[in-house]
């Protein structure tokens, strides 16, 4: 165990992956409590079509990639609050990027291994300076949840009542995806495309099953968030063949599992899709009596 650490490569992905599981166990807490957890499965998707999209025209995937997740961010934002009516609008909309990205990738005629690479993860080899955008990204978006996080919590809980008192509910909704976009761009580099949605929603979940209050959800989603990485990544060394995304989504599922089926509900059943704490139905009930 010791030798293994020794390596750079594993460093680097230790270090990067610590950066965004906790980014991830953050934002989806979020995710989960707004009920856009088809939003966070379809912005990674519709990467993929703006990372295959640069590479065509011969540019960083990365680029593409977060074109499309913070343009596809925003459009949703704007979708309105209408559950039915925003997930069939997300559903046409990744449907569209998913043909895109594969009508792009039949015009290049190379091989497009950074695009691949996108899809799966290649966190065992991401370098030291894909460790320090990480850590700079996941930096800017926990800084701006920490900025928004009592609006941004109020217009989860009852968006209505928020906007009644001022809140910039629609703005928030915006600001919000557009951050989740960031941590998508950065989670890749761990899961790939495919299997974000492991890392942004797992943690949360189980958590969310297992706490009351908001912060201790969060800071129980951070946990299992790094131990799914941390098991993952030395997992994946010590098998030499077996991919770090398989190894996180497994570890996600065999905890999520039990958890659902035995675990106590010391919450009540929440009022909307998502996450509802009694802490939170407590905070809207004060905010309407004012």
């Amino acid at each position: 165990m010791i030798s293994l650490l020794s390596y750079p490569f594993i460093q680097n992905a230790f270090l990067a992956g610590t950066c965004i599981a906790i980014v991830a166990a953050v934002t989806g807490y979020f995710l989960l409590l707004r009920g856009l957890t088809f939003a966070g499965h379809a912005l990674p998707n519709i990467g993929f079509a703006g990372a295959a999209g640069a590479v065509l025209l011969g540019l960083d995937p990365l680029f593409g990639l977060l074109a499309f997740t913070i343009g596809a961010a925003i459009g949703i934002g704007l979708l309105g609050r209408n559950l039915r009516e925003r997930d069939l609008a997300i559903g046409i909309l990744m449907t569209f990027a998913l043909a895109l990205g594969l009508l792009f990738l039949s015009l290049y005629s190379g091989y497009a291994e950074r695009v691949y690479s996108i899809l799966f993860g290649t966190i065992l080899g991401i370098s030291r300076l894909d460790v320090l955008l990480s850590f700079g990204v996941s930096l800017l978006i926990l800084v701006s949840i920490l900025l928004l996080f009592r609006p941004l919590l109020f217009s989860s809980y009852d968006p209505e009542v928020a906007e009644a008192r001022g809140v910039p509910v629609r703005l928030l909704a915006v600001a919000f995806l557009v951050l989740v976009a960031l941590t998508i761009a950065i989670a890749v580099q761990i899961v790939g495309a495919l299997l974000v949605f492991t890392l942004l929603v797992g943690p949360a979940a189980t958590a969310g099953r297992l706490a009351l209050r908001p912060g201790a959800v969060i800071l129980l989603a951070i946990a299992l968030g790094l131990l799914y990485t941390w098991l993952g990544i030395l997992l994946a060394v010590l098998s030499g063949t077996i991919p770090v995304s398989f190894f996180i989504a497994f570890l996600s599922f065999i905890v999520y599992l039990p958890v659902r089926l035995i675990a106590p509900r010391w919450q009540r059943r929440p009022q909307q899709p998502g996450l509802l704490p009694a802490a939170g139905a407590g905070l809207s009930q004060q905010a309407s009596a004012r």
